[in-house]
This record gives C-alpha cells, sequence and structure tokens, in this order.
C-alpha cells in the first residue's frame, strides 16, 4: 500500500533559539518544537518532570465536595463500593483508590465491575439495586458514570449518594451527585484534561492526602499503578501524563505490589528495560484480557493481593486469558480477511462485517487489524438471536462517530467517537445499514484517503551515533502526542537483503558512503520481492541500540522504504 510521507516543517531559527536557551542539540531543539514544546518551563517538565510538576488537585470541579464527603465516611467507616470499568483504565483506578482507603483504615470498601459480555459498560440500573440490597450507602465511580444520569438518579431514589470520578465526555446534562469530578466539564477551571481516569483517582487521593496534612509518599507511592493504567488507556503522554508516566516507570521497575511484580517476572524478565512497550505490549493484554472473555474481577485481584502464591497463580491465569483471547482474535481475523477478499470487499470505501458467534469481546481488535491492513473505515459485528453487538474503527479523515449518528435510525445503540465506536443493530437492519455507511464513506471520497508517515527530520548514515540514540531516549516514554522520533535516511545503496523467521521480517545491510547502517522490517518481509543488492533506497525509521553480545551498535527500526528517484 502506497504511503504519503510528510517531513515536519523545519523553522531553523526558532530550532538555534530553543537549543541555546535549553542547552540542548539542535536535534532535540527539533524534535521538541515538532511536539509543539517550546517554553522553557515545558521544555524542562517534559524532559525531566519532578513531584512538583503536578497541578493543584482542588482546581478540578466539585473536588473539595467530594474531599468533603470521604472524609465522613472514612470518619464513620461506612460502607462504600467503588464502581468501575473492566479494561485496564477501571481495573487501575479501583486498585489505586482501594488499597487507599483501605490504608485510611475503611474496612467495608467493595468493588462492583459490570460484566463486559452482559452488562457492556459504565452504571446500569440492575446493578445499582443490587448495590443497595448489600447495604452499601455511598457509590464512587471511577472511569465512568459522567452519562449515567438516569442510574444516578435511580441511586439517590433508593436512598444512596454517589461521587462520580471520570474522564470521557459528558452528555449536556451532568448527573446530580454528591461530587462529579471531570475535566472534561463545560465548566471545567483545571489546566489540563487529558488525564486518564486512573489518572483523576489519582488527583482525589493527592486531595484527600492534602486535606488529610498527610506526607506526598501516601500517594505518590501508588504511582507505578497510575502509570500502568495511563499509558495504557492510550491518553496523549504529555504535561501531567508525561509526569505520571515518567515518574511512575521508575515506580514500575521497582514496584512492592506482588502482583504486578509477579506479572512483570512472568512476561517481561527481570533484567528487561521497563518502558511503555512494557507495559502496552507485556502488561496491559493481560489485563485487558480477563474483562474480553469474562473473568473481569481476577485482574483486580490480582492487583489487591500480597500473597506471593496467589500472585502466581492468578498470573498464570491472566497468561491463560490473553493466550484464549489471542487464539480467539486470530481465528475472527482469518475469517474476515477470507470474507472481504473472497468477495473483493477491499475494493469497497469500507468494510463491514457481521457473523454469527464473533466474540464482541475481542472484536474491536480484530477491526483496529482490518482497518490498519486495508486503510478502510471498518465495522465488525458479531451476532447472536438475531442482535448484533460489535466495534468499529476508522482512518484519519473520515468521523466514523458522526457517520452513525447519521445513520442511528438503523442502530439499537452507539457510542463512541471519531476513530472507534461500539454499535449494537438488529439483524434486520444490518444490510442497509451496511450500504449506507458505503454511501456516507463515498461522499467522503475515503478511497482517495493513503495512510501518512510524519518524519520528524531527515539525516544521513554520519547521524547515526550511540550518542545520538541515547539523547533520543529523554523523549521516552513514547505515546499518544509524542509518538516515536521516525527520520527520513536518502540514497542508501543496499549490501545485503533478507528475510528472517519464514519471511515475516525483512534485515538490511545499507551503505551511505563509507558509513554502514544496519536495519530491521518488522513484519515488513513482503518487500524482499521489491528490492535487489546494489538499488538505492530511502527509508523512514526508528532509531535504536541494538545491544546483543556485550555489543552496542546503531540499527533503524524501518517503517517504510523505496526506491531513490
Amino acid at each position: 500500500m502506497n504511503k504519503k510521507w510528510e517531513i515536519c516543517e523545519q523553522n531553523k531559527e526558532l530550532v538555534e533559539k530553543i537549543a541555546r536557551e535549553n542547552n540542548l542539540s539542535e536535534l532535540m531543539a527539533t524534535l521538541l518544537l515538532n511536539r509543539e514544546i517550546v517554553e522553557k518551563k515545558d521544555i524542562e517538565v517534559f524532559l525531566e518532570p519532578t513531584r512538583n510538576d503536578f497541578h493543584n488537585p482542588f482546581l478540578m470541579p466539585d473536588m473539595q465536595e467530594a474531599v468533603d464527603r470521604i472524609e465522613q465516611a472514612i470518619k464513620n467507616n461506612e460502607k462504600i463500593i467503588i464502581y468501575g470499568d473492566y479494561d485496564v483504565d477501571g481495573v487501575t483506578s479501583i486498585t489505586v483508590l482501594k488499597k487507599f482507603l483501605k490504608d485510611r483504615g475503611m474496612t467495608e470498601v467493595g468493588y462492583y465491575i459490570p460484566k463486559r459480555l452482559d452488562e457492556g459498560y459504565g452504571l446500569n440500573r440492575e446493578a445499582v439495586r443490587k448495590i443497595y440490597e448489600k447495604g452499601y450507602k455511598l457509590i464512587i465511580t471511577v472511569d465512568c458514570g459522567i452519562t449515567g444520569v438516569e442510574e444516578i438518579k435511580y441511586a439517590y431514589e433508593l436512598g444512596m449518594e454517589v461521587i462520580v470520578t471520570d474522564h470521557h465526555e459528558p452528555l449536556d446534562e451532568i448527573p446530580k451527585a454528591v461530587a462529579v469530578i471531570d475535566c472534561k466539564r463545560k465548566d471545567n477551571q483545571y489546566p489540563f484534561k487529558g488525564l486518564a481516569g486512573v489518572g483523576v483517582v489519582f488527583k482525589l487521593i493527592q486531595a484527600i492526602s492534602q486535606q488529610f496534612g498527610l506526607e506526598e509518599k501516601e500517594y505518590l507511592k501508588y504511582l507505578d499503578i497510575v502509570c500502568i493504567g495511563t499509558i495504557s488507556d492510550i491518553v496523549p503522554l504529555v504535561d501531567e501524563n508525561r509526569v505520571i508516566s515518567k515518574l511512575g516507570l521508575r515506580l514500575v521497575a521497582q514496584t512492592r505490589c506482588v502482583g504486578l511484580k509477579s506479572l512483570l517476572e512472568a512476561n517481561v524478565g527481570k533484567n528487561s528495560a521497563i518502558n511503555a512497550n512494557t507495559v502496552s505490549f507485556g502488561i496491559a493484554p493481560r489485563i485487558n484480557a480477563c474483562g474480553r472473555i469474562g473473568f473481569e474481577q481476577d485482574a483486580v485481584k490480582l492487583f489487591m493481593t500480597e500473597n506471593i502464591l496467589e500472585a502466581q497463580g492468578l498470573t498464570e491465569q491472566l497468561n491463560s486469558y490473553n493466550k484464549t483471547r489471542q487464539d480467539i482474535e486470530k481465528n475472527i481475523f482469518e475469517e474476515a480477511k477470507e470474507i472481504i477478499e473472497k468477495n473483493n470487499l477491499q475494493e469497497k470505501n469500507t468494510i463491514v462485517l457481521g457473523k454469527k458467534g464473533w466474540h464482541h469481546g475481542v472484536i474491536g481488535i480484530v477491526a483496529s487489524k482490518i482497518t490498519e491492513l486495508y486503510f478502510k473505515p471498518t465495522i465488525l459485528i458479531g451476532f447472536e438471536d438475531g442482535i448484533g453487538k460489535g466495534s468499529g474503527r476508522s482512518v484519519p479523515g473520515f468521523d466514523l462517530h458522526d457517520a452513525l449518528h447519521r445513520l442511528g435510525g438503523y442502530l439499537d445503540k452507539y457510542g463512541g467517537h471519531e476513530m472507534a465506536v461500539g454499535v449494537t443493530i438488529n439483524r434486520n437492519n444490518f444490510d442497509k445499514f451496511a450500504e449506507e455507511l458505503e454511501k456516507r464513506a463515498q461522499e467522503c471520497h475515503t478511497e482517495q484517503f493513503v495512510p501518512v508517515i510524519s518524519i520528524d527530520q531527515e539525516i544521513t548514515g554520519k547521524d547515526l551515533t550511540i550518542e545520538m540514540a541515547e539523547d533520543l531516549t529523554r523523549l521516552e516514554p513514547y505515546g499518544t502526542s509524542n509518538k516515536v522520533p521516525l527520520f527520513l535516511i536518502k540514497n542508501l545503496r543496499i549490501d545485503s537483503i533478507r528475510t528472517l523467521v519464514e519471511g515475516k521480517h525483512l534485515k538490511l545491510t545499507l551503505q551511505d558512503g563509507n558509513q554502514i547502517v544496519n536495519a530491521i522490517g518488522f513484519n515488513l518481509g513482503y518487500y524482499a520481492e521489491d528490492f535487489l543488492l546494489g538499488d538505492k533506497v530511502d527509508m523512514i525509521g526508528m532509531v535504536e541500540i541494538n545491544e546483543f553480545a556485550n555489543n552496542r551498535m546503531i540499527q533503524i527500526n524501518l517503517k517504510d522504504i523505496r526506491k531513490s528517484y
């Protein structure tokens, strides 16, 4: 698939000014400018955040009301329930708040996670009723609740009170509760709106600690868990999220959480580097797998346990759930791909597929992979008893949520945002819905859309040094709004080219004058047929240090390659 290469605009004068005033290399100044981090204070916080860089938690809407009500609950040792979500953000949010309240001497703190496969996301009346019947008087929502207007009203009718902590977009009406803490409220005065749900919980325990006159360590000690939820929820890793993730990763490496330590040792290794990739690929999928296949409680149990043997047993369970999730995902992906190519659906502007038995807890991951493979808005739906539940993913430039809004008459239920949606649809409406979505995409000319690779800077082989690669690590952890820097190198001559792992990956040795450049392209093995020894090529990639047998050498992690012109 052809990709469009775009180099970020360079402002040489501003780059030189940033480099000079902050004692940085021009390369680092360029990368910061590309990320719109230009003010001296912002640069300091970005490169070297400290515990003093957290914002005042009481600037959040309703924070004082929430803290006062929780203080009352702590004094009276009230029976509180934390109502969360089944993903990593929800699980870590429950863990942090429950552990913190337990440390305050509260013995009556329960938690509730709705079953993804039966109840779906967020508050529901049946769950509220069950909570009431168990004698709880105060519900604290984490990573959900902002849209639960009717469910919270019902809770009050039963005689309960509710505190909402959330980070999702509110409806026109804010729930009537003791407090509704959400920085996306229209009346928000908090300087950063990008926190994950667990980040909002972190601000809550920071505020309680300050009101109680506790030492900073009483809330900072949870940054390892807060960091896991923040990185996993794909929120922008800038501003306060940058502080959370940068400081939190240091704590993850020496975590005292028995469950997290067990998960790391089993899936990452004792001597491996702890970074955002560790969290995104080693930790997050295993926690998410619990909720995806119906065992959402086990992830919280793992984080809460203080028993090493129990932690090891739960780690084995999570790994087993993840393997099951991977197998289900692989089967759905292969089935979907077969249907697409058998019916030439890749020629259409959208891909909308539905099949009986497709597991809707996993279908969103497959929709992402299909979207990535064909670069088309994709919706996959699993049907059961005539009702379909599914997920959709879009491509930049096509607002999928807006498209669903226009076609809402065909859907029983939908939600999400521009790039990702969830849907519920009656089987009888499926074909017409698919037809109308295709028309909408044709009107937007999505067939003209191509993937864009944003390049930070063009460099040469001579620029590739260990010092350069080490300097780049100051930008970690990478994530949304702080992507891994990508560089363009032109006119390299291919000295050797081969594939690895049965043709899956591409391995290259290239020459730039007298400079040798090593490159590896994961999942790019299909390019091997397009090039010959001696060909001149341009390539885009990340600069990495490859450590093998006590040798450290620069390697380019390829993102794309094409012949030089």
